[in-house]
């Protein structure tokens, strides 16, 4: 992460700039506006790169505490990318993002 400007409420934007891992990897930024807020339950927003405006996606994160501890259950969807090889950039992306959060929240 380089930096980020969060403003959670529907209607609120977010910008995210964000680098790969290496001495050479690439920076990212990346864009939306949030539709949708519920403490604890859902995040839904529009996801644009910089660079490529015209290619507006949305992504909806929602979330639900387990029964029996402190778990949360997260779901994210993705969609409308503009094409396939976006599908596919995006599920490496998000999962790599999804793996290292596990990590971090199992290693407290």
């Amino acid at each position: 992460m380089i930096d980020a400007s969060i403003d959670a409420k529907i209607g609120g934007t977010f910008r995210i700039r964000f680098k790969e891992p290496g001495p050479d990897g690439e920076i990212h930024d990346v864009s939306g506006t949030y539709d949708a807020v519920e403490t604890d339950a859902k995040l839904s927003f529009s996801w644009q790169w910089i660079t490529m405006p015209e290619r507006k996606s949305h992504v909806t994160l929602t979330f639900m505490a387990e029964d029996r501890g402190a778990a949360t259950i997260l779901t994210l969807h993705h969609t409308q990318f503009f094409d396939e090889a976006a599908r596919d950039g995006h599920q490496k992306g998000w999962s790599s993002t999804l793996e290292k959060l596990e990590a971090y929240c199992t290693s407290e």
